[in-house]
């Protein structure tokens, strides 16, 4: 990205307290990601916009634009708009079932985007080797067999993210990914994702062979993030047990595992399956129908509770970390609390 834009956000580099410890376990993700320190932003849909990005890169770690459901045109005024907030690295998270893709891909690269990451499924090798003309291309992983796949494909960089996070989930905790994945793949960085909320669990990961970790639920609570207040205050209220995955009543009825904190809503999405179960039982609705019924009820849902402080009936999605977020602060005092745990972490362990 350019460097012709001034620093707007954040601590100044040099005030930044990474051991020479921390500095060297994560050497491969600083230099792959070019910023000091090996925190990726989770990309959040509608959280993940210019202002916390900026703010994430502007403190030393590295912000990524949470695409979604964007166009072309939308995507290109964001990642403009966040060069003009930062004149530091980061990264555009794209969907791979996005239907305009590969329009997507060239905005990044008319941007000059550095890293692309892409989520919500496995890229083709044409997307791989497309957004590879101009950037280092980031890809996940649920299991070591894709994270080879991917590898042979072309990716980069790998990120691992277990149940624990919030939004789309899969079936694996972190801790288990990391031991089956972390110790078998050394050519190319991996970082580790789902569940962080400490220093030490970042220490922890990077002991065992990551080269950085991702976090999203922390940085809900920034202060340079605009998520609707009553969004925030749900998140200092709530604790582990709270951020629990959409259940699937249904097996004829398919539900993608979702993690969120537990409103009115939630039990709303339970009494709609039942009902649309027994209809389709009773030849009121077809299959599909019924399908698609389940599948849009929560359409809109993420931008009512993160907009517009629907925090009933919205989609309030998180990680189990939700219960370490315990105040609206600026980024930069998160990473810098993050380094302190992190460096104490290691030095306890040396003095052992």
């Amino acid at each position: 990205m350019s460097d012709a834009v001034p620093e707007k956000q954040g601590l100044p580099l040099a005030t930044l307290n990474v051991s020479p410890s921390l500095s060297e376990l994560w050497l491969r993700g600083t230099e792959f990601f070019g910023c000091p320190i090996a925190i990726l932003g989770g990309a959040m849909t509608w959280i993940s916009e210019r202002n916390l990005v900026s703010a994430i890169s502007n403190a030393g770690g590295f912000g990524v634009i949470a695409c979604g459901s964007m166009t072309p045109e939308l995507l290109d005024a964001e990642i403009k708009a966040t060069l003009a907030l930062t004149s530091r690295p980061f990264g555009v998270n794209l969907i791979t079932m996005h239907p305009q893709l590969l329009a997507l891909i060239d905005v990044c690269g008319v941007n000059n985007a550095t890293h692309v990451v892409f989520a919500g499924g496995v890229p083709s090798r044409e997307a791989i080797r497309k957004a590879k003309e101009f950037s280092k291309v980031v890809c996940f992983a649920p299991a070591l067999v894709i994270a080879k796949r991917l590898i042979r494909n072309g990716a980069d960089a790998i990120i691992i993210e277990g149940s624990e996070a919030g939004g789309h989930i899969g079936p694996v905790s972190t801790s288990v990914l990391a031991q089956e994945i972390l110790p078998e793949i050394r050519e190319v960085p991996v970082f580790v994702a789902g569940g962080i909320g400490r220093g030490e669990a970042i220490a922890s990961f990077l002991e065992m062979g990551a080269a950085g970790v991702q976090m999203g639920t922390r940085f809900v609570c920034a202060s340079e993030c605009i998520a609707h207040p009553k969004f925030k205050q749900a998140f200092i209220r709530a604790s582990a047990r709270d951020a629990m995955p959409t259940i699937q009543l249904d097996k004829k009825f398919p539900v993608i595992p979702v993690r969120a904190l537990i409103n009115k809503g939630t039990e709303e999405f339970m009494n709609t399956q039942s009902r649309v179960a027994i209809q389709f039982a009773n030849g009121e609705l077809d299959q599909q129908s019924a399908q698609l019924e389940i599948e849009h009820f929560w359409a809109g849902a993420l931008r009512r509770a993160v907009i517009d402080g629907d925090v009933e009936f919205g989609s309030l999605m998180a990680g189990q970390s939700v219960g370490m977020v315990k105040r609206e602060e600026p980024v930069s005092h998160i990473i810098n609390e993050l380094l302190q745990q992190a460096t104490a972490a290691l030095m306890l362990r040396t003095a052992q």
